[in-house]
């Protein structure tokens, strides 16, 4: 009996440690699925030229108010305020029978351009005339410029007029002092368009010196009259302011006031 129990042993001790009786350890949990990357799209850089919202029907536009929402137009919004050319395109877009506006907005860059102190160096006329110089009377669009007669007659007045041609929905401006192309547009509805240009349009009259006005024609000395030399035969001679004697090819010799005739010698007095 003993030795069949002791004989069994060993297998009741594999028996009890097998790995069928032993703690199962915890299942471990799952793993969670990791979604795909997804490939990020690079945000579109925006672009200096967006056009600003139209400006809700029955109101003007405003026009700095389009040009500082686009930016980099500050010298050119100063420029127009200070010549009150802000106040004159908001009432030229109020009136109903109005052909509308077209902008040509220099930009910063371009008024840095300029000469230094160019720009407060023109009197307050030219500065108003160099604001409306940028200012067409009525709104043309893009394609609107392949149909105009040049040259065009701007705001500052008919004699001062610009070119504007269109190649390939581009336009080129010419003043006869600036050659420029616009760079982009800035706002456009029926009654305003406004484009960007990097160049300022400098009319050329600011450039051309009015010719002196002429002055009197000095007047000729006139000649004196020759003195008498003497006596003559052919000549007329007066003596003693009283008598008159005319001979030819005689002499004459006076003698105290009495004048006498050498060949005949007579006296008259």
């Amino acid at each position: 009996m003993s030795n069949h129990l002791l004989s069994s042993f060993p297998v009741l001790l594999i028996f009890l440690f097998s790995p069928t009786n032993l703690a199962q350890s915890p299942a471990q949990a799952p793993a969670v699925p990791v979604a795909p990357t997804v490939p990020v799209t690079p945000a579109v850089p925006v672009t200096p030229m967006v056009q600003a919202a139209p400006t809700p029907s029955g109101s003007p536009p405003n026009i700095t108010a389009i040009l500082e929402k686009a930016g980099h137009f500050i010298t050119f919004i100063r420029l127009l305020k200070s010549t009150q050319t802000d106040t004159l395109i908001r009432n030229q877009l109020k009136a109903d029978s109005s052909n509308g506006l077209t902008v040509f907005a220099a930009s910063d860059n371009a008024f840095g351009n300029l000469s230094t102190g160019a720009l407060n160096s023109y009197s307050d006329e030219q500065k108003a005339q160099l604001a409306k110089f940028h200012l067409i009377s009525s709104v043309l669009s893009i394609t609107d410029f392949q149909t105009v007669t040049n040259p065009i007659a701007t705001e500052a007045g008919p004699s001062i007029p610009m070119n504007v041609t269109e190649s390939g929905n581009q336009l080129n401006i010419t003043t006869g002092t600036v050659n420029t192309t616009v760079t982009g547009t800035v706002y456009t509805d029926n009654r305003l368009a406004v484009y960007q240009v990097d160049r300022v349009l400098l009319p050329l009259y600011f450039f051309s010196t009015p010719a002196p006005a002429p002055g009197p024609v000095p007047s000729k000395p006139k000649k004196k009259a020759p003195a008498p030399t003497g006596l003559s035969g052919d000549a007329s001679v007066s003596l003693s302011g009283a008598v008159r004697v005319i001979q030819r090819q005689l002499g004459v010799v006076s003698f105290g006031g009495i004048s006498c005739c050498r060949t005949s010698f007579v006296c008259l007095s």
